[in-house]
């Protein structure tokens, strides 16, 4: 199923707080990634920045994303390091809510001999697509409030670099109906403040 025959759904509400604001490069790249990912199941994401969040604004669906650490490039180094979890999505009781964290620090690391390798005007990009990815694996758990994993695609449990670097990473397709479902009782939903 090609993205243009995929009806756009409500767009999904996207607060965003950066411990150190990304450069313009790593942010445009953020941003170009989850929408890609996204918007190929017709749910778009209007982004905005939670510290000028009022609690006036009304939604149908949201998420709130802390981005911890340095989004960028700088500081490179050729050693390899698994870092642990490069982002996370909290829970109460077994509920998923909707916040959830991307470490740009981890990604950093996890990535960064491999970066070495990208010519330095091409990083920002790469990175920044890298990092886009993990926030689309976020808001899938938070969009379908799951905690489980699918064996292949941005739902899959643990990402290998290849899979942050890669020209395309999408959702399979189970993780598509799943999402795509979910947005579809949301948009039956009222909206909520």
């Amino acid at each position: 199923m090609c993205a243009q025959s995929i009806p756009p759904l409500s767009p999904a509400t996207l607060y965003t707080e950066f411990q150190q604001a990304p450069p313009a490069a790593v942010m445009d790249a953020i941003r170009g990634e989850a929408e890609a990912i996204m918007g190929r199941l017709g749910i778009g994401l209007e982004w905005r920045s939670l510290a000028g969040a009022t609690g006036s604004e009304v939604s149908i669906q949201l998420a709130v994303i802390r981005f911890r650490g340095r989004c960028d490039v700088n500081g490179l180094s050729p050693h390899r390091v698994q870092p642990g979890a490069l982002g996370w999505t909290h829970e109460s009781d077994g509920v998923i809510l909707p916040f959830g964290a991307v470490d740009c620090d981890r990604i950093r690391t996890f990535l960064q001999a491999d970066l070495l390798g990208v010519p330095a005007g091409g990083r920002d990009l790469v990175f920044g697509r890298a990092v886009g990815r993990v926030l689309a694996h976020e808001l899938y758990h938070i969009f379908t409030r799951s905690p489980h994993h699918s064996p292949e695609g941005v739902g899959k449990a643990a990402y290998a670099v290849r899979d942050l670097l890669a020209g395309r990473f999408v959702f399979d397709a189970s993780e598509s109906m799943e999402l795509r479902n979910g947005q579809l009782r949301v948009d039956a939903a009222e909206p909520t403040h």
